[in-house]
């Protein structure tokens, strides 16, 4: 039965996503590994409305924030040498990354 490695990629910075992503798809490439993905997720905002006047008097106006968080899915097959140069990628630090192996 063969394996996969899902990995699971979220951030706020879309950029940091794409080159995470694009340094994985480089190493799948050069160890000739099945690569499935970046698979794009939907994109989950976060809202948040609060009102400018910190007394409560005067004229209601109120300032809204967003926050993104961008998601990939990247299915590898599960190779040692693949893995273990995948581990060695730097991550930077507003991303979490999650590897599971999965039966296929």
């Amino acid at each position: 039965m063969a394996q996969r490695a899902r990995i699971k990629l979220a951030s706020i910075d879309i950029d940091k996503i794409n080159q995470i992503c694009g340094d994985i798809n480089e190493i799948a490439n050069k160890t000739g590994v099945n690569l499935r993905g970046p698979i794009p997720l939907p994109t989950k905002k976060l809202k948040v409305t609060s009102r400018k006047s910190p007394c409560g008097d005067g004229k209601a106006s109120w300032e809204r924030y967003e926050m993104r968080i961008h998601k990939r899915l990247i299915d590898i097959s599960a190779d040692e040498r693949t893995l273990r140069l995948v581990m060695r990628v730097p991550i930077p630090e507003n991303l979490n990354i999650e590897i599971e192996m999965v039966d296929v």
